[in-house]
């Protein structure tokens, strides 16, 4: 038997103004008011509850995809999601709830590093420090 596993890596940079706190308005996120706004509202939300549709392309049900897959969250995004989205925050915890019922008590979220380095450019002692 053949297995495989979609994984997911959610991660936006902080968007804060460092002396508000406040993500300003950013006019390509438009019509939303910023980038984070507008991939909440057409990814990370709608994977809280996807449409399963039959053969006739009527909705059968919708799931939580994040309870079906692998996935992070990077803490500059998941805190953004629990101060503004918290429907969305709670849906991802509960989904990391069911995941651990679904696959033997292992949950599907991964811890993910508050440093976003990208391995392969990193030096061998920041990978170790990354990694371990």
């Amino acid at each position: 038997m053949r297995y495989f596993c979609i994984h997911g890596h959610f991660y936006q940079p902080p968007r804060e103004n460092p002396w508000t706190g406040e993500v300003e308005e950013e006019e390509g996120a438009h019509p939303y008011h910023d980038w984070n706004e507008r991939i909440t509202e057409e990814c990370y939300a709608p994977n809280t509850s996807s449409p399963v549709l039959d053969e006739a392309l009527r909705v059968r049900e919708f799931v939580d995809n994040y309870s079906r897959m692998s996935f992070d969250f990077g803490p500059t995004l998941l805190s953004w999601l629990e101060r503004r989205y918290g429907e969305v925050y709670r849906a991802i915890l509960e989904a990391d709830r069911v995941s651990r019922e679904r696959f033997s008590g292992h949950g599907s979220a991964l811890a993910h590093p508050y440093a976003h380095s990208i391995l392969p450019l990193d030096s061998p002692r920041e990978r170790r420090a990354q990694v371990l």
